[in-house]
């Protein structure tokens, strides 16, 4: 069997659909010798990807998200013959000489509009096409899969979910003393509460900001809040915010980290607050949970069924029972070491071998079906 796998984007956004696409590869790699694979990677990008000998290099000249792609993508996938072509970005090329997958993983760009900039909502505006021309789905949780069908229409038998799973070097630190390195490299002190996502509206950051101040209000703790990520869209909003309810010095925005970083904050922090309006799979809390950090999150679309019981799940609009929910994190020892042994427990049951297993058996089915 020959499959395509297009990581173009790996070279363009270093994302969450990049990190999809480098640890799938990476675990297909580990576990199969057999088939062939073609990595379809930009022509700026002169990384190896996979290094074995069944993976093999294609350098494309197409950019990824490019107006004209559709079009340049058809001619230069002809030269390559394969089998199967799995687009990770979900938006195919519509012409072509192979079977199709394509993995949606979420369709906030759906649901909240208003973040696309022309050049992306040019491109998501493909997606009703491309789920009638592909074949088949994969969706990286069942709300995701409920979304699908309920949004786009798309026969539940087109979709597969194939769950991700935290990356191997999120584990707990529980010998190493992280303050220093986070005084130097943050210039964080004491104790913190710990978002991470983009600074975006369906974070639910505005919520948040309003929990934790009634938090410190009604309860006194000694704790900070500290958000990791990159800002997105209405971010204004969200830092006049925190000066209108006197949060200056008690609120701290790092913007986007490195990996080394992230671990060392899930390691330190006293939790993990994902208020999320909307999640398509939710990584940030299993991420967490593998180091040893308890979660709460909103009990929306796909955060329950990544969580499972083992983390506080609240209503997103609720100021009350967030509060509430971080106070009782901070204050009962008993039930943080409960949810840090049922969160381990729980990150533990996702693996990257289990979905490249599934995602190979998928490739083979679709192929079959040729």
């Amino acid at each position: 069997m020959q499959v395509g796998i297009d990581a173009r984007l790996v070279y363009y956004h270093q994302a969450g659909i990049s990190r999809y696409c480098l640890q799938l590869m990476r675990a297909l790699a580990d576990i199969n010798t057999e088939d062939q694979f073609i990595i379809f990677q930009s022509r700026r990008d002169t990384r190896e990807l996979v290094s074995q000998s069944n993976f093999r290099i294609r350098r494309l000249w197409t950019p990824s998200h490019h107006p004209l792609e559709q079009a340049l993508l058809s001619l230069e996938l002809r030269l390559t013959p394969m089998q199967v072509l799995h687009s990770p970005d979900f938006i195919p090329p519509f012409r072509r000489t192979c079977r199709s997958i394509i993995t949606i993983h979420d369709l906030g760009f759906l649901l909240y509009p208003q973040s696309l900039t022309k050049s992306s909502a040019r491109y998501y505006g493909q997606i009703d096409q491309a789920v009638r021309r592909t074949d088949h789905i994969i969706a990286v949780s069942e709300s995701t899969r409920r979304d699908i069908v309920r949004m786009l229409g798309v026969p539940e038998h087109m979709i597969t979910v194939i769950y991700e799973a935290p990356r191997r070097f999120f584990h707990p630190l529980p010998d190493v003393d992280l303050r220093p390195r986070l005084r130097e490299r943050f210039k964080l002190e004491g104790d913190y509460i710990l978002f991470v996502g983009t600074i975006e509206p369906r974070k639910n950051i505005p919520g948040l900001l309003n929990a934790f101040q009634q938090l410190l209000d009604h309860y006194h703790p000694d704790v900070d809040l500290v958000l990791a990520g990159a800002p997105g869209w209405l971010t204004d909003e969200v830092y006049a915010l925190v000066g209108r309810l006197g949060l200056t010095g008690r609120v701290h925005f790092l913007g986007r980290v490195s990996d080394e970083e992230l671990v060392w904050l899930y390691n330190a922090a006293r939790m993990l607050v994902l208020p999320s309006f909307y999640e398509g799979f939710g990584l940030p809390p299993l991420e967490a949970m593998a180091c040893g950090t308890p979660v709460i999150v909103a009990n929306v679309s796909s955060l329950p069924e990544v969580v499972g019981d083992a983390g506080l799940l609240v209503e997103p609009t609720d100021t009350d029972e967030l509060t509430v929910a971080m106070w009782r994190l901070l204050s009962d020892e008993l039930l943080r070491k409960e949810l840090i042994a049922k969160g381990a427990r729980r990150a533990a049951s996702f693996s990257w071998e289990r979905a490249a297993r599934e995602t190979l058996e998928l490739y083979r089915r679709v192929a079959g079906s040729a």
